[in-house]
Parts: C-alpha cells; sequence; structure tokens
C-alpha cells in the first residue's frame, strides 16, 4: 500500500439516507441527522415502494390504489419528516427497483455519503444483510456508513477511536484516506490493522518474521507530513479476520470501523476488500457504525 495523501478535511454536503422503516433502518436515522448538523449538510431520506399493482387488478379499482398509495405516500413523508426536523432535508418516496431509485439519486443530487442501517441473520450457513442492503454496499460508489442491529454507541459525529482494517489492497488506499482525515478532524486515536490468516496445514511460515514485516507496510502508510500529529497504534494480529477485527474493536472501545471495499461489478458474487462473508459478519456483529469505502 502506498503512502496516503489526505485532503484538508472531509467535505460532506448532501447525505442520502435510505429506509424500509424497519427498526433497524429507524435506528440509522440519527446517525444522519448528527453528520448534517456537523457537517452542514442537507439529507435526502428516501423510501421505495414496490410498484402498483395496476396489471393485477380491474380498471375500476385502480382509482382505489391511487389513492390508498397517496394516503400512505402522505404518513410516510410526514413519519420521515419528523425524523429530520431541525436539519435541511428532502423527502422522497420512489417506487420500483430499490436500487435503481438510489442509483439516479446518487447522480442527480451529487449525494456524498449514505447511511442506512441493516439487519444480520443468518441463512443458508451465511450472514444475510438483505439483497437491497448488499446491492447498496457493493454498488455505491459513494462512502456507506452501516449501523447494524448490534450498535450500542448513541449517535455522535465524534470518532474518538477509529480502527482502520486493510490487507494492502489498492481498495484500502482510499479507506486509509478516509480514516487518517477522520482521526485528524475528530482528535481521535487512530488503530491501524491488518490481520494475518493462520497458515493451512503443510505451509511454512515464520510468523515472526511475517509481522514485523506487516508492521513495517502499515508505518508506510503515513506520510511524514502526517506523522507530525498522526500517532496511530498499528497492530498485527493472527487468526480468523472477523472474528479478530471485532475482538480489537470491542477490546479498544472503538467507535466507528474504517475498511475499503471493492465495487461489485455484474454478478454480486464479486470479491470485496475482505472477502465478502468477512465484510458480513463485520457489518452484521459489530458493536459500532461501518463505514465501507471503495477506491
Amino acid at each position: 500500500m502506498k503512502a496516503t495523501t489526505v485532503a484538508a478535511g472531509i467535505s460532506v454536503k448532501n447525505i442520502l439516507y435510505a429506509t424500509d422503516f424497519s427498526p433497524v433502518a429507524e435506528a440509522a436515522a440519527p446517525y444522519a441527522v448528527e453528520l448534517a448538523r456537523h457537517y452542514g449538510a442537507k439529507v435526502m431520506a428516501v423510501h421505495v415502494h414496490s410498484p402498483l399493482g395496476y396489471g393485477l387488478s380491474p380498471a375500476e379499482a385502480w382509482p382505489a390504489l391511487t389513492e390508498a398509495y397517496e394516503r400512505e405516500a402522505k404518513e410516510l413523508k410526514k413519519r420521515l419528516d419528523g425524523f429530520f426536523r431541525g436539519v435541511e432535508h428532502n423527502l422522497v418516496i420512489g417506487e420500483g427497483d430499490t436500487w435503481g431509485v438510489i442509483s439516479a439519486l446518487l447522480e442527480e443530487n451529487k449525494i456524498d455519503l449514505i447511511v442506512m442501517g441493516t439487519h444480520g441473520r443468518k441463512g443458508l450457513g451465511r450472514m444475510v444483510l438483505g439483497s437491497v442492503a448488499e446491492k447498496i454496499l457493493r454498488r455505491s460508489p459513494v462512502p456507506v456508513l452501516t449501523i447494524g442491529p448490534h450498535v450500542q454507541i448513541e449517535a455522535s459525529t465524534a470518532a474518538k477511536q477509529i480502527l482502520f482494517v486493510t490487507n494492502f489492497s489498492p481498495e484500502s488506499d482510499k479507506a486509509a484516506e478516509f480514516a487518517i482525515a477522520l482521526a485528524e478532524e475528530n482528535q481521535a486515536k487512530l488503530d491501524m490493522l491488518h490481520v494475518i490468516e493462520s497458515p493451512r496445514s503443510g505451509e511454512f511460515i515464520r510468523l515472526h518474521d511475517l509481522v514485523k514485516a506487516t508492521l513495517a507496510r502499515l508505518q508506510q502508510i503515513i506520510t511524514p507530513d502526517q506523522a507530525l500529529w498522526c500517532e496511530p497504534n498499528f497492530m498485527v494480529e493472527e487468526g480468523e479476520p472477523a472474528e479478530q477485527i471485532l475482538n480489537i474493536a470491542k477490546r479498544r472501545g472503538t467507535n466507528l470501523i474504517v475498511m475499503g471495499v471493492k465495487r461489485a461489478v455484474g454478478d454480486l458474487g464479486a470479491a470485496t476488500h475482505a472477502p465478502w462473508p468477512v465484510a458480513h459478519q463485520i457489518l452484521s456483529d459489530a458493536r459500532c457504525p461501518v463505514l465501507t469505502i471503495r477506491s
């Protein structure tokens, strides 16, 4: 990984808050509010309906369907308006494919950050975040702040203990920039972590030498100028990545995890910065918000 070059501060002017009105989604709303206040940003709160079933209903039922839809949209807007009272906001009730609606809004409104809540459940032997959440996380061209079901920290922009996670992939460069800039902006403590997976049976590895070399790579992320104010804690651990990351975040009192992910291309089976099951577990089980960033 190359040394990072960080622009002064982080600019957030437009925040998109995505919601399906589930409890985990509503738990993310205070974070969008606090970030909007902190950066003087505008919030676009978005909810997407399933398409109206005109084709499945007789023509005489269409006026009633339209009236019911409009009534529900009005109620939802009132509910969203209550969440964001006191900050500049715009409410959008869309219809159709959720990712299609959101991706169009990202470009049209110059969105800088997405904030959303997501559940973490076991399904078919893996962690399931929800199809919509997964599309957003893996396709969004802007950073995504995810509030999982186990987050125990009150909504705050004061990230005082930041954990940056890397496996030295190119996708980690942008995440490192954000982590360092956020640490400077919040005068926060910064932990920089790489997890070495345990060697497989038959592999010969001198762990001591590998740890030493990895620490050197971590230290190279910080430029000489950044070293004048940034004194991160460099950590190299061995074991199962997600488990180690979550344990360290808990032990260090982390209130924000920052990690890079590769944008999905085509099939959502594409790899991420960390293997996707690892990212799933972190996003699902973390006790603090997780900021994912693409290159």
